[in-house]
């Protein structure tokens, strides 16, 4: 580099070649915050269900944030992201604590100055304009993290006043009391719900795109009334909001309910506006409506884990997902895994989920190829033909390591892409 500028512009130039590596690698360092917010502060990520709006918000404040290095803008001068805000309203409307919003923009910012420290380490610069560089990048991302945490959080405590004012609202925070558990008089609890609590639940998370009218809540709540009398519920369903475009509801079914599921399955195909639907396992009482609600959470993050493949209905009760929820905490930690055990198989092609799908269906009838080719409308040649091939993808017998081989292809049936070599 030129010595003719004086040190404050090449630091200053310098910083902004830096930021231009990090603009570079954008891709990876959002899922990086991403996935480490996830962890580390699990309410950013909604039980899996601000995952996406998650990814986008922090897109948003490291592409608003980098080209005011790389250009001197002022960082007075910088809008907060749309994603940002949104993401603090869905928040509020949850109820979580503002102070887990602030934490993770903490947690947010210190692991991007450690991306910009080794960014700066790689650049070999010597040790005096090196530290200039970080010092110019770190100041001006404290700027910007004091700027928009203070407008985020504004968002969120407008947004939560809102919410709160609204009359449903507060049946919603009454059940969210339920859920939380602890002994409540169950009759009175009853009555301030307007729900009965002593039958049999079955638990639905519903949710929906955004619509143009916002008319996204009554129209699921109408849903899932429809849904009931389907059902046979002789009384109303219980249905809250959990935010705008998500609903948790509760269908309150008769002693004869016969395969509620199957039913919701048949109702989603022959609507075309249905929304999408997770759901529990139909249980008894006050523990069965906790229950119930916690299985459909957990087959609603299975559902929208990245990369998993979409479906319209996904039920607690499905062979292998609450197996498979195991690993969705960590989906980077079982992409490895899979790919390990499967070796080739694990590749993301259509041929390749042919052959996948095929070996699970063989070993889940106990390697019998005639109920294998019975359960997939298959002939009997074309699943051993099929088998053989996954076998020979893979590389070795399944023979030894049988169960490991059925848990990664139980990962790569409900994960998808999530789990595969791309």
């Amino acid at each position: 580099m030129s010595r003719s500028h004086d040190t404050g512009t090449l630091a200053t130039e310098t910083a902004a070649l830096i930021m231009g590596r990090l603009s570079d690698k954008l891709p990876a360092m959002t899922r990086s915050i991403q996935e480490l917010l996830a962890h580390e502060r699990s309410e950013m990520a909604g039980d899996g269900e601000l995952m996406a709006l998650l990814y986008d918000a922090v897109q948003g404040n490291l592409e608003a944030f980098f080209p005011a290095i790389r250009h001197g803008i002022p960082i007075e001068r910088i809008a907060p992201p749309t994603a940002a805000l949104e993401h603090a309203r869905r928040m509020a409307q949850r109820g979580t604590d503002v102070d887990e919003l602030v934490r993770a923009y903490r947690l947010g910012h210190h692991s991007v100055l450690k991306l910009v420290l080794d960014e700066v380490r790689a650049a070999k610069l010597d040790a005096e304009l090196g530290l200039q560089v970080f010092e110019e990048i770190a100041a001006g991302s404290f700027a910007y993290i004091d700027q928009v945490s203070h407008q985020v959080v504004t968002a969120y405590q407008v947004e939560r006043d809102r919410w709160l004012s609204n009359r449903n609202q507060m049946r919603a925070l009454r059940v969210r009391e339920v859920l939380d558990g602890g002994d409540l008089d169950i009759d009175e609890t009853t009555d301030l719900i307007r729900y009965p609590l002593r039958r049999v639940h079955l638990a639905l998370i519903v949710w929906c795109a955004e619509h143009a009218d916002g008319d996204e809540l009554a129209t699921m709540e109408r849903f899932v009334a429809e849904l009931a009398v389907v059902l046979g519920a002789r009384e109303r369903p219980l249905f809250v909001a959990s935010d705008r475009t998500t609903g948790w509801a509760w269908v309150p079914l008769p002693a004869d309910a016969d395969d509620p599921v199957g039913r919701i399955r048949a109702v989603v195909r022959s609507r075309r506006d249905a929304p999408w639907l997770a759901t529990g396992n139909p249980l008894e009482g006050l523990a069965g409506f906790r229950d119930s609600h916690r299985q459909a959470v957990t087959a609603r993050a299975v559902a929208m884990a990245p990369g998993a493949p979409p479906r319209p209905v996904t039920a607690a009760n499905e062979p292998g997902l609450m197996v498979a929820a195991q690993f969705g905490a960590d989906l980077e930690h079982a992409r490895s895994w899979v790919g390990q055990v499967l070796g080739p198989l694990a590749a993301n092609t259509d041929n390749d989920e042919r052959l996948r799908e095929t070996l699970r269906g063989f070993l889940r009838n106990s390697s019998s190829f005639k109920s294998s080719a019975d359960e997939l409308h298959l002939h009997v040649n074309s699943v051993k033909y099929r088998v053989q091939r996954a076998i020979e993808r893979r590389g070795r017998s399944i023979e030894e390591d049988r169960i490991d081989v059925e848990v990664a292809l139980l990962l790569c049936h409900w994960f998808g892409a999530g789990v595969l070599a791309p």
